[in-house]
């Protein structure tokens, strides 16, 4: 039986510390069990870097994703990407808009080689929006690059959901990078629904569950507190948890968040709905701030990206974290391999 493709590790925001951390994941592959990957990026750049942080790493270019599993075991395989983009020298910590283009052509690459099958996911490291912004991206971010990019429900993302895991915690945030009060607003019975049906698929197709359990947060205080301290559980939540529930899937709530991610009742429920963005972020990096992963769902491929961002105030200092890169590939590693068994039961 062939060993199954690797995963591609796309570049990320160059100044930040997308680099340091990979080179730090491939350093310790042996030790932690990290599985095989290929990032796309600058060849040069990065044996430039692995010698400025102080981590011995043999960097070589690869042609094709098929050489990265056998060079993996001695030294890091790297896809170039755009000959030239980078022909500048890259300064740690300082984002430069001319280095879009090689940022966006990494994406790129990188999904046209899983769609392609040459590569088992994509695992993203992050990006500098602002930069991209002005290299002239149009999109709000990755997730909504990456589903336009897949023709999943237009350019809005509106068929994706964002799902954050660290040890026994899932959860999935409805309104994401919104002001609170647009949040709010933006808050809808179908939105909740949507996110719960993606939630369940994922539970069941990522992670083998087969009979997921879906905990759904209240917004306010006290699920309200029977409408004394908002109506939304009453008028927004409740109806889409009795609709996820004619759906056939198990979702129960709108429960008070703060009693929503203590051990017990993490043992409750497989995953967890949040409404907004920080009551979903805030008990992940709560519980351990160092091991989240970021996972789309609704793409036609696994992706998956370290729950964090470029930390441009310690790029190139060699102080970087890379466990999150390592738990987003071991995660992405984890979910492809299963739907590959599934796909050949």
């Amino acid at each position: 039986m062939s060993a199954p493709p690797p995963l591609a590790l796309t570049m990320g925001e160059p100044a930040g510390v997308g680099g340091e951390i990979a080179i730090k994941a491939w350093a310790v592959r042996r030790e932690v069990g990290v599985p095989p990957f290929f990032l796309i990026d600058d060849p040069g750049r990065l044996q430039d870097l692995a010698g400025k942080i102080g981590v011995p790493a043999a960097v070589r270019p690869i042609v094709g994703p098929d050489e990265a599993p056998e060079m993996f075991g001695y030294a890091l395989p790297v896809l170039p990407v755009l000959p030239g983009a980078l022909s500048r020298a890259v300064t740690p910590g300082q984002p430069d808009p001319l280095t879009a283009p090689a940022v966006v052509a990494s994406i790129d690459r990188a999904v046209d080689l899983v769609l392609g099958g040459q590569a088992a996911a994509v695992v993203t490291n992050p990006i500098q929006k602002v930069t991209l912004y002005r290299g002239g991206f149009t999109y709000p971010g990755h997730t909504e690059y990456l589903a336009a990019r897949s023709g999943v429900d237009g350019a809005d993302g509106g068929g994706t959901a964002m799902m954050l895991i660290t040890g026994d915690l899932r959860v999935v945030p409805v309104t994401i990078h919104l002001p609170l009060k647009d949040a709010i607003a933006a808050l809808t019975t179908e939105a909740i629904v949507r996110c719960g049906r993606l939630t369940a698929q994922s539970l069941a197709r990522d992670f083998g569950i087969a009979t997921p359990s879906v905990a759904i947060a209240a917004l306010n205080p006290h699920a309200g507190e029977a409408g004394a301290l908002g109506r939304e559980e009453a008028e927004i939540i409740e109806p889409a948890v009795a609709q996820l529930a004619a759906d056939g899937i198990a979702a129960t709530g709108p429960w008070p968040a703060d009693t929503l991610f203590h051990a017990a009742a993490r043992a409750r429920h497989d995953a967890v709905v949040c409404m907004y963005h920080d009551q979903a972020l805030i008990p992940i990096k709560t519980i351990d701030f160092h091991h989240g992963v970021n996972i789309t769902l609704g793409l036609p491929f696994v992706r998956t990206s370290p729950d964090h961002g470029t930390a441009l105030d310690i790029a190139g200092t060699g102080r970087a974290n890379p466990s999150s890169l390592i738990a987003a590939l071991k995660a992405a590693s984890a979910i492809a391999s299963r739907h590959a068994a599934a796909a050949s039961a």
